[in-house]
């Protein structure tokens, strides 16, 4: 059996080696050692080490070592392929004297056509047009510019031995032409071996035509019709088709006509390609180059007249005739043009970082296939490494149809059918440019690419898998801190899901009634009705007080389909605003606009609350008035029904804002909140009596509300004291009244009955699993009890039953946050603190080393409530209260003291904040004395907060975030940008990486998985990820650790790096993008050449060193004047992107 050897590697070696195969020929490869895990090298029947030590490109410019393999392996054939020494007629020259067949044109036609000089002069004497050029390579400067002032600028510079857009530039004017030369020269060099280069007329708008043609032995030529190569990006080709779309006809048979003509002239014997290009606006064309080899791109050709080029050059190697029956090719007349194919080039390029090469290992891979599609490619692989050291191409793929729609679509097909995960690739540009009217039309020229924007505008990659395994495995590793080091619960609740009747609708509910009739008359509604009304807070402040909010919503959207159409009865759902807002994103993954949509969807029946902090909206700083105004508005568009306002002072100011909002720009309900505090049953209680409360309330009346709240976040509005303030609220105002408390006490459900008797309309109540403490009263129990009274709710208690069973499941997995007292206490009615604040303020001391002085701590919380003359205590104002309390102990103040601290004390900014208006006025002021002391030298702000606050541009804060975000803007990003400007960058930094973290169950959120643990995630309506983990490895020299899943039943593996260990390598230093005086690298690679040294002095612009990466340069300059003070590199070392290259002084 005769053996091939190809000299050469990856696709086109392995797409050489099944011609071979077919052919009943043994197969040899040779590799580099750098190349010792290409697939090419198994593809083969035997493969061998070539060009030993001589670095990865050159060991495949290695004649004499190849010749010496072949000899010894007794070769009969060898094949060059395309690039490295397919036109170097040394190596032509070499096989025939060591007797062995190279598969190609004889050495004296590469010698005339691989030197693109000699080619044109063929082109010539053939009668071809051909471009003004240098009449041979040029390679002083001198004379380079002598010819470049006779052909003219722009003109370009071309490697005469090689082509793939190798040792290519355009010069556009006469000063570039020494530094672009040198460029070219070199690249040509590492290229093929040879810097030879030549110059030729720059023509704007063109396209680059092809023509193959094949030649044999016996004098017989033949052109197997044209292909359009115009999309070209650093003068390679990127997406080729045949035949060209929308030429003339004649045009077409004069490229077709010429190709033979030269081929036929100078006696070509192969396959090889004439090149021309065309001017779109005269329709001229001229001849560029003779390409005497095979193409990339020769599968289009292949598709379209159905002739296997490849064998055909093996055979006519073999001295076989193009029309005997072995290779069978027609007379040109009958050569077959059926339809259309076109050839995408898959690189593992970065468009969107100017196609920045990118490599490591292959993630996963899963190719196109099917009907009409062809794959060449050899790296496309899983687990394969992609290295700087070659080309970027990582497989062809080409499409082929009846014309070019069907092509088009099959193409396109094919491009979203590739995954590849792990390095990035140009599939999304290459999409843009098939999609382009241009391309579709044929007008795409040589310059598309590099004047069409739109081609780099793309759709996010999701990538949703390997994000999620990237999260998975930083749990699994370094844990997650918000469950602070706790483990998982152990023997869990089995989690049950309630059943419902997906084939129903959701009954219809409040929100329907509020859409149909509008919030004035709905409101009128509910005062009129007799049912006791009900908002469940399990969505919200249920959580919020039991355990800081983490509630994530995968435990939400689990049963908010039974919610919808079994507990359709509810007033409200509280689902939004409060600490849930900041707590989404900064600690759960989340967007908490996301959440609202994906519930609102899910529950289209039952209207959803929020929590609004009057002029702090959702945050905790006043912000100016346009903020708030376009924030709820922007709230209610996106799906919230109820805005329950309130000001932690009862400052009514600060709700005017907010509530004119609600009222003028939306269609929801203005709930506006009185805030609970003291004990008006109490003769002793001379500030917040009956009459403060009621005065308030006609006063929110007056400024519009639609329905009044009473908010007693402390939970101390005790049974007497809610029946005598509903009681008199109902005679004073025409509203609705909805009753909020806490059963911190453990008396709560008392005080919402005893409301209810009173004529109160709506309560806050929580499912039984998650009330009581310093959640609501329970939801079950309350429905139970009334079940058959006058005020009944109508709710369905087996339901709510069933849904607690869920709860009380879900309600284990927040353990780590599950702080809130385990009972009831009347100390709240002395302390008087809200239920979050309690459990907040509690481990605040407790990370202190304040544990054990808890009683104290109390003590001056009531002592500190006192001496700012006793104010209503709900979030923000608690907590500054709890701030200062905890500032004086830690001091060792006694509260009395505080007056006598000297003015310069570091108050808390927070209680800083609150007694300098920030926060708005208490009734009575603030104590003079005690505020002067705090605020030291600054004086304390006069009336609204907000309204001295200065106007936000949001045109300009929204222009700003689309240029960061791109099409993934929303006016989502906007307003969670505006309430939390940093949380909102983090979360997005933490979105980028990881994703959709929401899709997780929350044991794998919170705790990672454990070996052998296998879930299962949605990540969208009809797509479930299946993954498991297999294996930990451990750390290696670098702290890094390699994690074993299984995707879908495929291994997966993940690098992590363990914090807990301290690597043994040294990172290399970064730049400082602001400094001018560092030298960056901007991609990763390696350092070709270095072109100055320490101490010398150098000029803007001047040459630093040369990168090279996929065999492409990057030349980097000093982007300032200095002195060069360090290199921090040296010739050969790898680089990543923004490594520091150079310091300057």
């Amino acid at each position: 059996m005769k053996k091939l050897l190809v000299a050469n590697r990856s696709e086109i070696a392995v797409r050489i080696f099944r011609s071979a195969s077919e052919l009943n020929l043994r197969t040899v490869a040779i590799y580099a050692e750098e190349d010792r895990f290409g697939v090419h090298r198994f593809k083969a029947d035997e493969a061998y080490l070539v060009g030993k030590g001589k670095g990865p490109v050159a060991a495949y410019l290695d004649i004499e070592s190849i010749i010496s393999i072949a000899k010894e392996k007794r070769v009969d054939m060898i094949h060059p392929g395309y690039g490295f020494l397919s036109e170097n007629a040394e190596f032509a020259r070499a096989c025939e004297d060591a007797g062995i067949v190279f598969i190609g044109p004889r050495p004296e036609l590469l010698e005339s056509m691989g030197d693109k000089v000699a080619a044109k002069k063929a082109a010539d004497a053939a009668g071809v047009p051909t471009l003004p050029a240098t009449p041979k390579p040029v390679s002083k400067p001198a004379e380079a510019l002598r010819w470049g002032r006779k052909i003219g600028f722009p003109l370009i510079i071309k490697a005469a031995f090689g082509g793939g857009g190798r040792g290519m530039r355009v010069v556009q004017k006469e000063e570039d032409l020494k530094d672009m030369l040198e460029e070219a020269q070199g690249e040509a060099e590492r290229a093929f071996g040879n810097p030879a280069v030549f110059l030729e007329r720059y023509v704007g708008r063109a396209k680059h035509l092809e023509v193959q043609v094949l030649g044999d032995r016996k004098g017989n030529v033949v052109h197997l019709h044209e292909r359009d190569c115009s999309v070209q990006r650093r003068y390679q080709k990127v997406v080729e088709v045949a035949p060209s779309i929308g030429l003339p006809e004649e045009v077409v048979n004069s490229l077709c006509g010429a190709g033979v003509e030269l081929a036929n002239k100078i006696g070509y014997d192969n396959a090889g390609t004439v090149e021309f290009l065309l001017d779109q606006d005269t329709n001229e064309w001229f001849f560029i180059e003779m390409n005497p080899r095979i193409q990339v791109e020769h599968t289009v050709t292949e598709q379209i007249t159905g002739i296997d080029i490849v064998r055909s050059q093996i055979l006519v190697a073999m001295n076989h005739g193009l029309h005997d029956n072995k290779i069978g090719i027609p007379q040109q007349n009958e050569i077959p043009r059926n339809g259309c194919a076109i050839q995408c080039r898959v690189t593992t390029e970065d468009p969107e970082k100017g196609f920045t090469p990118d490599y490591g290992k292959i993630l996963s891979y899963r190719s196109a296939a099917g009907f009409g599609v062809r794959l060449d490619g050899a790296m496309g692989d899983t687990g394969s490494i992609i290295t700087p050291f070659y080309d970027s191409l990582l497989v062809k793929i080409t499409a082929s149809g009846p014309n070019l729609p069907q092509a088009l679509d099959r193409m396109h097909r094919a491009l979203r059918e590739m995954r590849i995960r792990g390095v990035k690739t140009n599939i999304p540009f290459l999409e843009n440019v098939i999609n382009h009217k241009d391309f579709v039309a044929g007008k795409a020229t040589t310059r598309m690419i590099d004047v069409t924007p739109s081609l780099f505008k793309f759709k996010a990659r999701k990538d949703r898998a390997s994000k999620l395994l990237s999260y998975l495995g930083e749990v699994i590793v370094n844990g997650n801190p918000q469950v602070k080091g706790r483990a998982r619960v152990s023997n869990p609740l089995p989690l049950i899901e309630p059943e419902y009747d997906p084939r129903s609708d959701p009954p219809r509910g409040t929100r329907d009634m509020l859409l149909a009739q509008g919030p004035v008359k709905f409101s009128q509604w509910l005062r009129d009705q007799k049912s006791l009304m009900v908002t469940d807070t399990t969505l919200r402040d249920a959580h919020q007080s039991l355990f800081a909010a983490r509630m994530r919503s995968f435990d939400m959207l689990a049963v908010a389909d039974f919610i919808a159409r079994r507990t359709s009865g509810l007033f409200s759902l509280e689902m939004w605003g409060g600490a849930t807002f900041d707590t989404c994103m900064r600690f759960l993954g989340e967007s908490p606009y996301e959440r609202l949509r994906t519930l609102r969807e899910k529950i289209p029946n039952v209207l959803f609350q929020m929590l609004l902090r009057g002029s702090n909206a959702v945050g905790y700083a006043n912000y100016p008035d346009n903020v708030v105004r376009e924030f709820v508005v922007h709230a209610s568009q996106a799906g919230m029904d109820v805005f329950r306002i309130f000001d932690s002072l009862n400052y009514l100011p600060n709700l005017k804002v907010a509530m004119e909002a609600v009222n003028e720009r939306t269609s929801s309900l203005c709930e506006a909140a009185v805030c609970f505090t003291g004990d008006f049953t109490d003769s002793s209680e001379e500030k917040y009596t009956l009459d403060y409360y009621v005065h308030l309330a006609k006063e929110l009346e007056k400024m519009g509300a639609h329905i009044l709240a009473i908010k007693d976040m402390a939970g101390l509005c005790h049974p007497v004291a809610a029946s005598r303030l509903v009681k008199a609220l109902r005679n004073e105002v025409g509203i609705p009244i909805h009753f909020h408390t806490h059963d911190s006490s453990g008396i709560a459900s008392a005080s919402v009955l005893k409301a209810a008797e009173a004529g109160v309309d709506v309560v806050d109540l929580a499912i039984s699993s998650l009330s009581g403490c310093t959640s609501q009263p329970n939801l079950n129990s309350v429905v139970h009890a009334l079940r058959n009274a006058p005020r009944s709710t109508g709710l369905d208690v087996q339901a709510l039953n069933e849904l607690s069973i869920y709860w009380e499941a879900v309600r284990q997995y927040y353990s780590p946050f599950d702080t809130s007292p385990p009972f009831g206490s009347a100390e709240v009615f002395s302390h008087q603190m809200p239920g979050g604040q309690y459990t907040n303020l509690r481990e605040q001391a407790t990370s202190l080393g304040l544990g054990k002085r808890w009683p104290d701590v109390v003590k001056t919380y009531e002592e500190v409530n006192a001496l700012l003359g006793d104010v209503v205590k709900v979030t923000p104002s608690s907590k500054s209260i709890g701030d200062l309390a905890i500032f004086l102990i830690t001091k060792g103040v006694k509260p009395e003291d505080l007056v006598n601290l000297p003015s310069e004390t570091g108050f808390p900014q927070s209680v800083i904040d609150l007694v300098s208006g920030n926060l708005g006025q208490p009734k009575g002021g603030w104590p003079k004395a005690v505020q002067k002391v705090i605020l030291g030298k600054q004086k304390p702000l006069r009336g609204r907060p907000g309204a001295s606050a200065p106007k936000v541009d949001l045109k300009k804060e929204s222009q700003s975030l689309k240029k960061k975000l791109g099409s993934r803007y929303t006016d989502d990003d906007l307003f969670s940008s505006l309430m939390y400007p940093q949380v909102y960058n983090e979360f997005q930094d933490f979105k980028k990486k990881y994703g959709d973290v929401s899709v997780l169950p929350t044991t794998a959120y919170f705790h990672g998985l454990e070996p052998g643990e296998e879930i299962s995630i949605r990540i969208e309506e009809g797509k479930t990820l299946f993954i498991k983990l297999l294996h930990v490895g451990d750390p290696d020299e670098k702290g890094i650790r390699s994690l074993t899943f299984e995707l879908n039943g495929k291994a997966r593996t993940t690098m992590v790096q363990d914090k807990s260990v301290k690597g043994d390598s040294k990172a290399r230093e970064k730049a400082d993008p602001s400094n001018s005086k560092h030298v960056a690298a901007p991609i990763p690679a390696m350092i070709s050449s270095i072109a100055t040294s320490v101490g010398k002095t150098v000029a803007k612009g001047d040459k630093i060193a040369v990168l090279e990466a996929m065999k492409m340069q990057t030349t980097l300059y000093a982007s300032s004047d200095g002195t060069v003070d360090e290199i921090l590199v040296k010739v050969g070392d790898s680089v990543e992107s923004k490594d520091l290259i150079a310091r300057l002084r």
